[in-house]
């Protein structure tokens, strides 16, 4: 089976990628790639895209990839019926109840003044011993 995948390449800390079509069972790095249809530059956004190719791929049962599939829809190619695009992920705080921003504000008040303010105890040990000789 085909994917359309990005490639990763460029620079460190400044990737670009290839928009490629291989096959699915292979890594993205691993140089067996069936047909090269675009470029894409996340820092300046630039895209090159051949819309013809991929939508004949696409015809012909190539799988896109999530992502890839965002970037396809957003610049006007139309994706098959077949396509289910990914359910976004929920990410929920374990204990939500003790985030600060899910405290009411009298309550956080309170807290903050409730606390005890630390003296300093290393002045008044010094001037307790006297200095012997």
């Amino acid at each position: 089976m085909l994917a359309i995948r990005m490639q990763r390449n460029g620079r460190t800390h400044s990737p670009a990628y290839r928009i490629v079509v291989q096959e699915s069972q292979r890594h993205p790095l691993s140089g067996r790639v069936v047909a090269l249809v675009g470029n894409y530059n996340p820092a300046t956004k630039a895209l090159t895209l051949d819309k013809k190719a991929v939508e004949k791929y696409l015809a012909n049962g190539a799988q896109p990839s999530s992502r890839v599939a965002l970037i396809l829809k957003k610049n006007g190619v139309k994706l098959p019926k077949w396509y289910k695009e990914p359910n976004p992920k929920k990410v929920a705080a374990k204990h939500a109840d003790k985030l600060r921003k899910n405290q009411p504000k009298e309550a956080a008040a309170e807290a903050l003044a409730d606390e005890p303010k630390a003296e300093p105890a290393a002045e008044e040990s010094a001037s307790e011993e006297p200095a012997e000789k």
